[in-house]
């Protein structure tokens, strides 16, 4: 019954290319219309916002869609400020930036939403405003023992920051658009090198290939991560995020080529292998082929989690990530509902409405662009119509909106959401400018003019019109419809640019379009508590709730109900399970159990340690971090642990111990070791976001106006063997 009436909204949703003055959705009515000046009003039942006449137009038969673009310049307007502010910088003083801030109720600027913003097409509208909030989210250092130069700033988050989240490398997304100031290019080419140096160091791991970290823009970790996460985020440091490896891969590819202007041949090189490996590691690792989709994100140990993102998505194949027929897979087999596409999917029954069940246009944005890339037309009109839908249900951009209404809140008790939402959130605006400009125009990067306009929304733009204009700063554009329609995607047939008019003549073509997946189930079941094991005399029994699937270091060891037995080897197993219900939908993992030979070395810096056999050893700490919260702060403790082992290399660790409640282990590392070699360790400083001079400004928490603080109460060094794959007796 349920996937009926999915059918029969998806249905009704296909009407939506008839919005002319305006639009229909769950009992509600929506008007625009537009007076003899070019001003717009959007009429709803509770109210109505009146839009001033704007520089920049759009001409089509809808003056709903034309006032939308309008209303999006006056919302980037009111995001246009001389100055910011944040209750955790300066006291919430006013910061001068003549920039963007971030939106209504979040009047800052933050690393990820300015540069996905930029990315989207800000920087067409605005170069200068643009290319100066980019600058504030740089810093140079305010410690001698660090490297000296620029990097890219992580904003305060999870666990105290960098290097639990990683995707500061977004702010090269945005930069990369912005290179014709030629002060501004050389500060990208510093900052690149710099940011990507010291994430190679303190965040890669050479043996899977892909860097660790939290998903980007994915930060509230209870939303999308396991909920034991929420007290303990070092399995989220130890982890690896698909979004966030995909724009280490996009931040290579700019270093090779800026290199290259740079006349580095060998450093161009450098990153194109780099870049290169990265792509064949995240196919290697985040690619389901029993989904036909990529994860969201892996366990530190290789841990499989089913559980997807569709901004991870998007990028792996905008990217060139994805490409063929994978990233057509990818993006077919992303579920979606009558009102849009979820950010995560499957949903949590037990979260709260925020990323989870949730719509955010931005990220519609992109998957309407990877919806371009693979020529999905009923995908690109999909996203097309969500977020026109949203902007003129509620006389705004909001930042999100709830999945299966597209309210911008929902009363459901505890999960009542979207949590947080504001009006003229800075990446919303730039979605909607994404909508005109490339989902409707074919504007692409670097300028060319490639439509990919599905024919179904041919009612709405065209109505009986031939012809479609789009006003720009810099040039303007018109559509030219052909006599004859009959495909499902209208392209380009020929193309006349004289001086700044572009005429692009379009042909209807048919091209495969794999119907959207509207049959999923919408929630993963709920994750089954940890495991619970007991020594006995070969080895381990292991008992669980009910039926569950067990893995064992990483690898999925098989279906158990309630009981098993695990044979004893060296080392250190660590046991999760999850629940997989009659869908086939499998959780979110348990708790790791870890047992087995672990060695414990206390005392004075530099310790020593005697190997018993040769092998691979892992290594980490006990510790404590309360320098902060959770969920915020800017000193999450990195140290490195130099090792030398007899016979041996040197070998280098980052050792990573982010905010704790309590003592707890550190992230892990790897180290190699021969029997009866002694081994000395010595811990030195890392780096961490206190560093960085931007951060005097912080006065949200320690680290920051007080100075930088990179420190934890530090307990035992913790050895054990790496242990393999475990057999059953």
């Amino acid at each position: 019954m349920l996937n009926m009436l999915l059918a029969a909204a998806m249905a009704a949703g296909a009407n939506a290319p008839t919005w002319q003055e305006g639009l229909d959705w769950h009992g509600v009515h929506v008007s625009m219309s537009r007076d003899a000046q070019d001003a717009y009003t959007l009429a709803w039942p509770y109210g109505q916002r009146v839009i001033p006449v704007q520089p920049l137009h759009v001409d089509t038969a809808s003056p709903l869609f034309d006032g939308l673009f309008a209303m999006a310049q006056d919302d980037l307007q009111q995001d246009s400020v001389t100055a910011i502010r944040d209750g955790a910088f300066d006291h919430g003083q006013p910061i001068p930036c003549v920039c963007f801030e971030t939106g209504l109720k979040w009047p800052y600027v933050w690393t990820r939403d300015l540069s996905y913003s930029v990315d989207l097409g800000l920087w067409r509208f605005d170069a200068a405003r643009s290319r100066n909030g980019l600058r504030f989210k740089l810093s140079d250092v305010r410690v001698p023992s660090a490297p000296e130069g620029l990097y890219v700033m992580q904003d305060t988050g999870s666990g105290g920051s960098w290097p639990i989240s990683t995707d500061r490398v977004v702010w090269f997304l945005g930069a990369q658009h912005l290179l014709g100031d030629k002060a501004f290019a050389e500060n990208v080419y510093h900052a690149l090198g710099n940011t990507l140096t010291q994430d190679r160091q303190y965040a890669f791991d050479a043996g899977f290939g892909l860097y660790r970290g939290e998903t980007s823009f994915l930060d509230w970790r209870e939303q999308t991560y396991p909920a034991w996460t929420a007290n303990d985020v070092v399995a989220i440091g130890q982890s690896f995020a698909l979004s966030t490896n995909v724009l280490h891969y996009q931040a290579l590819q700019l270093a090779a080529t800026l290199a290259n202007a740079h006349h580095d041949a060998k450093a161009a090189s450098t990153y194109r292998a780099q870049a290169a490996a990265l792509k064949s590691a995240i196919n290697a690792h985040f690619w389901r082929a029993d989904r036909g989709l990529y994860m969201s994100y892996l366990g530190g140990d290789g841990t499989p989690y089913d559980t997807y993102d569709l901004l991870g998505i998007a990028l792996a194949i905008t990217s060139g990530v994805a490409d063929g027929e994978r990233a057509r897979q990818t993006l077919a087999n992303y579920p979606t509902w009558p009102a849009g596409s979820p950010v995560i999917w499957p949903e949590r029954a037990d979260q709260p409405i925020y990323h989870n069940r949730a719509i955010w246009p931005f990220v519609s944005a992109y998957a309407l662009r990877a919806a371009r890339v693979v020529n999905s037309p009923s995908r690109i009109a999909h996203e097309i119509e969500s977020v026109m839908r949203g902007a003129a249900l509620y006389g705004s951009n909001m930042e999100n909106y709830e999945l299966l209404t597209q309210g911008q809140h929902v009363d459901e008790g505890k999960l009542s959401g979207p949590v947080v939402n504001s009006p003229r959130q800075v990446w919303s605006v730039a979605a909607y400018f994404a909508v005109v400009t490339e989902g409707v125009f074919g504007l692409t990067e670097d300028g060319r003019v490639e439509p990919k306009l599905p024919t179904s929304l041919v009612p709405m733009l065209f109505g009986q019109r031939t012809s479609i204009t789009l006003n720009l700063p810099d040039r303007d554009i018109t559509l030219q419809l052909p006599a004859h329609h009959d495909g499902n995607l209208l392209v380009a047939d020929r193309t006349d640019t004289h001086g700044k008019n572009t005429v692009v003549t379009l042909k209807a073509i048919q091209v495969q379009d794999t119907p959207l997946r509207i049959d999923a189930p919408l929630y993963a079941p709920s994750a089954p508590p940890a495991p619970v094991l007991t020594a006995t005399a070969g080895g381990w029994h292991v008992q669980v709730d009910g039926k569950v699937m067990l893995y064992l270091n990483g690898q999925r060891h098989g279906s158990i109900d309630g009981n098993d037995q695990l044979a004893r080897q060296p080392g250190v197993i660590c046991v999760s399970a999850t629940r997989i219900d009659a869908q086939g939908l499998e959780s979110l993992h348990s708790p790791d159990t870890c047992v087995g030979d672990v060695m414990k070395v206390a005392g004075n810096w530099p310790r020593t340690w005697t190997a018993p056999t040769t092998g691979n050893y892992r290594v980490s700490l006990d510790y404590a971090n309360e320098h902060g919260p959770i969920n915020t702060g800017v000193t999450a403790a990195v140290k490195m642990l130099l090792i030398r082992c007899d016979g041996s290399d040197e070998q280098l660790l980052p050792i990573v111990m982010p905010h704790s409640i309590g003592v707890q282990g550190s992230t892990w590392g790897r180290f190699a070791a021969k029997a009866g070699a002694r081994c000395q360790f010595a811990l030195d400083d890392g780096f961490n976001m206190s560093y960085l001079a931007h951060f005097a400004h912080y006065t949200g928490g320690v680290g920051g106006s007080d100075g930088p603080l990179n420190s934890a109460s530090i307990g035992d060094l913790l050895i054990a063997p790496l242990g393999g794959r475990v057999a059953t007796p």
